[in-house]
């Protein structure tokens, strides 16, 4: 690792104007490009003290081993180099672009005598007209064939055109009128020329014209009784109006435009795109970004323009471009783009209208695709395993954690303060485990205090699984063999749910083998274990190999502590702080950094984002019940049915603590008891003071509202409205 002061440059030596820098490596590799309005400001930002850089920039700025730059005129010269180098070079610490495969177009190549209609993908070659891009290329073919009943224009490859132009017989197309046949000379180049300039007018979308012509067409076919071909007209006109229902309209105003939305978390990004030319949706495309540097949201939307218009020009750059962020600053982003194109560009964020509400559909693409890209990371069995060996070998464990739980405090100010436990099994969730708990040790808000109860009690429970079943006493020998009349042969420990190998305890060897598969446990042992002698599911009997909780040192210190106040020392222990995605372990005074492209932090990050997302939303479940309670919640034994039969009933609880205990046994299925109840809670309650109105000093007379929701028992993950009243934890 290299220390940056070894490379700094003099600030003196360093020119105060635009330019572009790169940093190298000891081999002389680039390793990062940037841009700056002034390279010595810029610069002095990465020569500071290393504890106030971000995790991502210290680890590129250590890595290095020297920095040099070039000097431009303007803003926008830096931005065509910073492009051109990162083209170049492709740095490590620069955005990735994953997945940004050649995405197909529909081509018409004008350059040519007889123009041909293909789908194209890669480099764009002078003199063809492109559009797009589409998703599939079977869509563009489902297009063109649509079409070449009214434009039938040359497809066929020049290998075919040949052939057919020697023999003196067309392909098949040319026998069923979907080709014009120039190879045989049906049509004249100068004919098929214009046939050609025709499609793609119609692909631009002008395309009422050929419509309406087609229609009078039509008619004057059906006038004077030629109805053959005022059949094949109107069966040209349908399939023109079915390739245009494949673009509905999106913008009514005929707009040019290209809409770019990003969702991302703290390690990776998914960028979408939906190109819109006259108005209607001609080609949508998208990718999934490493965040490998610290980078903005605006700076991702910089980013994907390079990537979008680096090597275009002209008509293939929108009047119009759509974004969610703006680049700071954007004015040289927007010079760029304007030249690019030959005319003026405007880039902003829609604020109204049909725009606004198509940027919200390319949003929720954006976010659609970044959860699916999780999901398939998260299901590849190679790439769990690599994740579990990244783990064990980061945080020097004896065997891979294959079970790992996680612990999050949520809050609201101090007011509601929950936690939230759920579990990862082989690098999976199972949901089944997940357990909320209730801080109940002290009032108010101490999330160092609350992890300490709630990892006491999680693992008393666990150690008093183990003295209910005699598996775990004192001075007991942990290899010895099962105990007698445990009714299998098969080496688990009852109750554990799991072999040696998987426990975490001495003696474990589950490490995983070179070939990269995980030695997982068979699910069925393992479920059977975990149940008691009655098939219902132990509860807290099987131990984590690792404890992940979501905080810093004093979460970690907490977590370490009431472990070892329980004797427990063969589970380990990590933190992963938010944003920075630092591990932090017990005793230690610097955290942990896994690398950027590792998978063991991407598990570590879901583990985490995981049960941040179980505790806030048993949070606000609490929160919204406490809202919603009322007088009738502290009667035993009554329900939601009798509550809202006794509201219905008597219209208010002030109507309700009013009446008699025969009025109330009125009430289907209230007895004498129930009533007596009902009336001495009531009685017992407070009234809710009556409101005054301020200008006269006049009590007002109104029914108390119904507050008798609140304890129905939904379930943790019922909906619960998201205002937010300060900060949730």
């Amino acid at each position: 690792m290299a220390d940056p002061s070894s490379y700094r440059p003099r600030p003196g030596d360093i020119p105060d104007s635009p330019g572009v820098y790169r940093f190298r490596d000891e081999h002389r590799r680039v390793i990062y490009v940037g841009k700056a309005k002034s390279l010595r400001q810029r610069l002095a930002n990465y020569f500071q003290d290393l504890a106030n850089l971000h995790p991502r920039t210290r680890t590129m700025v250590t890595t290095a081993a020297s920095v040099e730059w070039t000097v431009v005129s303007t803003e926008v010269e830096a931005l065509q180099l910073e492009y051109s180098w990162i083209k170049e070079y492709d740095p490590r610490f620069n955005v990735k672009y994953r997945d940004d495969k050649s995405y197909p177009y529909l081509a018409v190549t004008m350059n040519e005598q007889f123009p041909r209609v293909q789908v194209m993908r890669g480099h764009k070659k002078k003199g063809v007209r492109y559009f797009g891009p589409y998703a599939h290329a079977w869509a563009i073919r489902d297009t063109v064939d649509l079409l070449l009943r009214v434009f039938p224009v040359r497809t066929c490859s020049a290998g075919v055109f040949k052939n057919a132009a020697r023999t003196g017989r067309p392909c098949l197309l040319g026998y069923i009128g979907k080709c014009s046949a120039p190879c045989v000379g049906r049509i004249t180049p100068e004919d098929h020329q214009e046939l050609a300039e025709e499609f793609c007018d119609f692909m631009a979308g002008r395309t009422g014209t050929y419509l309406r012509r087609l229609e009078k067409q039509m008619m004057e076919a059906a006038e004077e009784m030629e109805y053959e071909r005022a059949a094949r007209l109107r069966d040209d006109i349908g399939a023109l109006k079915k390739a245009m229902e494949k673009n509905a309209v999106v913008l009514a105003d005929a707009t040019d435009a290209d809409l770019i939305a990003v969702a991302e978390d703290e390690l990776e990004a998914a960028v979408q795109i939906f190109h819109v030319r006259g108005g209607r949706v001609r080609g949508q495309r998208g990718w999934v970004t490493d965040k490998v540097e610290e980078v903005t949201t605006g700076a991702l939307v910089e980013h994907a323009l390079q990537q979008l218009y680096g090597e275009e020009s002209g008509d293939a750059v929108p009047k119009e471009v759509l974004v969610p962020a703006l680049p700071e600053p954007v004015e040289p982003v927007q010079e760029w783009l304007t030249g690019r194109r030959g005319s003026n560009v405007s880039l902003r964020i829609p604020q109204r209208g049909d725009k606004k509400a198509l940027m919200e559909t390319v949003q929720r693409n954006a976010q659609q695709a970044l959860a699916l890209h999780k999901t398939k990371r998260a299901s590849d069995l190679t790439t769990r395993s690599r994740a579990l060996e990244e783990i064990a070998e980061a945080l020097d464990l004896d065997s891979a954690p294959l079970r790992i739980e996680c612990y999050d405090i949520s809050h609201l100010q101090g007011d509601d303060v929950v936690a939230s436990m759920v579990v990862f099994e082989d690098g999976l969730q199972r949901k089944s485990e997940y357990r909320r708990f209730q801080i109940k040790g002290f009032a108010g808000q101490d999330d160092v205090r609350s992890m300490h109860e709630v990892i006491t009690r999680r693992f008393k429970r666990y150690l008093a699984e183990k003295e209910r079943t005699g598996e775990w006493t004192d001075g007991a020998d942990t290899d010895a063999p099962l105990a007698e009349g445990s009714g299998t042969d098969n080496p688990l420990a009852e109750g554990s749910g799991t072999p040696d190998s998987l426990a975490g305890g001495p003696g474990a060897n589950g490490s995983l083998p070179d070939g990269g598969g995980a030695v997982f446990a068979d699910a069925e042992v393992i479920a059977d274990s975990l149940k008691d002698d009655d098939g219902r599911p132990k509860k807290f009997a099987y131990p984590p190999q690792l404890v992940v909780v979501d905080g810093g040192q004093p979460q970690v210190a907490a977590a370490r502590r009431a472990l070892d106040e329980l004797g427990i020392d063969d589970i380990a222990v990590c933190g992963l702080a938010k944003r920075l995605e630092e591990v932090w372990v017990p005793g230690e005074d610097d955290p942990v950094v896994l690398p950027r492209t590792s998978e063991g932090l991407y598990l570590l990050q879901r583990v985490r984002d995981e049960a941040h997302r179980f505790a806030i939303t048993y949070q606000r479940t609490k929160r919204a019940k406490r809202f919603r309670a009322g007088p009738l919640d502290d009667v035993p034994g009554l329900g939601e049915t009798r509550k809202q039969a006794l509201i219905k009933h008597f219209g208010s609880v002030k109507k309700l603590r009013s009446a008699t205990i025969e009025q109330i046994q009125e009430v289907p299925g209230i007895g004498r008891k129930t009533a007596e109840t009902i009336a001495v809670a009531l009685a017992q309650a407070a009234p809710a003071a009556p409101a005054v109105n301020t200008a006269t000093g006049e009590i007002i007379e109104d029914e108390e509202p119904d507050t008798t929701g609140g304890s129905s028992g939904e379930p943790v993950t019922a909906g619960v409205p998201d205002e937010r009243r300060g900060q949730e934890t």
